[in-house]
């Protein structure tokens, strides 16, 4: 058991994405100590990713000056299905060979501090729900759109996580069951349709097939380089075929907007992750959409906005998430 004077100690957080790794030390007044970040690369599987994130961690460490006996808890948010109450990775989509890893165990073995395990959007939804466009919302769903699309759901001030952490999984509601494969193995999720690498692959096939666009340009003709991001920077200088690839997107957003309007009816759904960067021109497609399918009550009630917090949500989520666990499982 800590003393009571050491109740104020900070929080390691740490974001773990199918892109970036984000560490950070965080005492509870919300201000940010000391961070890293660096890139997953997801690619090369669990093993070179969790050695990846514990230099990270030992970065971030060094850098704030905290040994980690003076941690309050360690916090890990992690892209994926997520078995909280285990601290295990069951599957993560964007995190490819991760099947039941025992994270939450792994890091809390190596530096001896408590360690608690929460999905990656599910962290951003307390974020911003506490330190971010949320605050004073009662009911709110955020969508963390960039590799793929996750969720996270705030009801009655609460974080809802379902009967064992895995709920939230927003990006793989159905919403075509004709659509595209999605990497979970499943087809027409929204994730497939709607996330920056949708994005991606619906501008390259239709440069593929011909149409011209300064995204060409922008990426030195290796279109294979296209990213959601540029998208977005090339559709705000008024290309066509870069608008339209976000109408697209922000529709089928839209079109799990109205799902989620209808069953959660929330005060705010809030649109975080790299694609949000493009604004209005992603969201304003799916307010309409909204608007013209959900029940009118629920769309006239559901405001839809852009996260504030931006990649910063993740560790700030997951140190709330630290904290109101420890509360409730002291020791």
């Amino acid at each position: 058991m800590r003393k009571p004077e050491e109740s104020g100690l900070p929080v390691l957080a740490i974001d773990l994405g199918g892109t970036k790794i984000l560490t950070a030390i965080i005492p509870d007044n919300g201000q940010v100590m000391a961070r890293e970040r660096c890139t997953t690369m997801a690619h090369e599987g669990p093993q070179a990713v969790i050695g990846r994130l514990l230099s990270a961690v030992g970065r971030v460490i060094s850098l704030s000056g905290i040994e980690p006996s003076r941690l309050d808890s360690i916090a890990i948010a992690a892209a994926g299905a997520i078995d909280s109450d285990r601290g295990v990775v069951t599957v993560s989509p964007n995190l490819p060979g991760w099947r039941d890893v025992p994270l939450g165990d792994i890091i809390q073995d190596r530096y001896q501090v408590k360690t608690f395990l929460v999905n990656d959007a599910s962290a951003a939804a307390l974020g911003e729900h506490r330190f971010g466009v949320g605050r004073g919302t009662q009911n709110l769903v955020l969508l963390t759109v960039g590799t793929g699309i996750g969720g996270g759901i705030i009801i009655g001030g609460e974080l809802y996580t379902g009967s064992n952490g895995s709920a939230g999984e927003i990006g793989h509601m159905t919403i075509d069951v004709n659509g595209p494969r999605c990497a979970c193995g499943h087809a027409g999720c929204l994730e497939v349709l709607a996330s920056g690498t949708a994005m991606a692959r619906d501008a390259v096939g239709r440069i593929g097939r011909g149409e011209k666009s300064a995204l060409i340009e922008a990426v030195r003709g290796k279109i294979e380089d296209i990213t959601a991001e540029k998208i977005a920077v090339v559709a705000r200088g008024g290309d066509l075929l870069a608008s339209g690839v976000i109408h697209r997107a922000g529709v089928y957003l839209g079109i799990g907007m109205v799902n989620l309007a209808n069953i959660v009816n929330p005060d705010m759904i809030v649109v975080g992750g790299g694609v949000a960067m493009a604004g209005d021109l992603l969201l304003e497609p799916a307010r309409q959409v909204v608007k013209a399918k959900a029940f009118p009550v629920a769309a006239q009630t559901a405001r839809i906005v852009a996260a504030q917090l931006g990649n910063e949500a993740g560790v700030h989520g997951a140190a709330i998430f630290a904290r109101g666990q420890k509360a409730r499982r002291p020791g």
